[in-house]
């Protein structure tokens, strides 16, 4: 019988277990076990960038901080609601399997999630502990008005002038 026991990531050993004689052969052979090394490294995946598109992808990131920092909260609020419409109409697309871009899916969550955190900045500003702010939360949630995202609106204005030009 043989065990198995690992020195380390790259080394292992195969050696018998200590409780159970080796018989000895004919000839006098001092072969204990067998090591086996291996040396399979495997790069960590990195996705490299230079130095400068950081900055430029940070800058952006900044600029859009900025942007939403100089709207006021009913606007934050109009605009979450909106691109939370324009996600909903991206996840409609998905399942019909018609062509989307799906990198929109993160772009839209991400900006939804700083225009979030920008608002709860503000709560913060003024007091706003996090049990009211939950609650604002939700009569806020309530308080929305279900309506087709801009997005959708643009599509039938499109199709509509389309009908439109067939007619005449």
């Amino acid at each position: 019988m043989l065990s198995l026991s690992i020195a380390s990531p790259s080394t292992i050993i195969f050696s018998p277990k200590p409780h159970i004689p080796i018989p000895k052969s004919s000839s006098s052979s001092s072969f204990n076990g067998v090591k086996i090394q291996t040396h399979i490294r495997v790069p960590p995946q990195r996705v490299s960038f230079s130095p400068s598109s950081l900055v430029v992808m940070m800058s952006k990131r900044l600029d859009e901080m900025k942007e939403i920092r100089t709207k006021t909260t009913e606007e934050i609020n109009e605009e979450v609601v909106d691109l939370k419409g324009e996600l909903l109409m991206l996840r409609l697309q998905k399942s019909a399997r018609n062509e989307f871009k799906s990198s929109e899916f993160g772009r839209m969550r991400k900006r939804i999630a700083r225009m979030l955190t920008v608002k709860r900045e503000r709560e913060l500003e003024e007091g706003i502990n996090k049990r009211l702010s939950r609650k604002l939360d939700r009569q806020w949630k309530k308080s929305i008005v279900v309506r087709p995202p801009p997005s959708l609106k643009k599509l039938q204005e499109e199709e509509a002038a389309a009908e439109a030009e067939k007619s005449a």
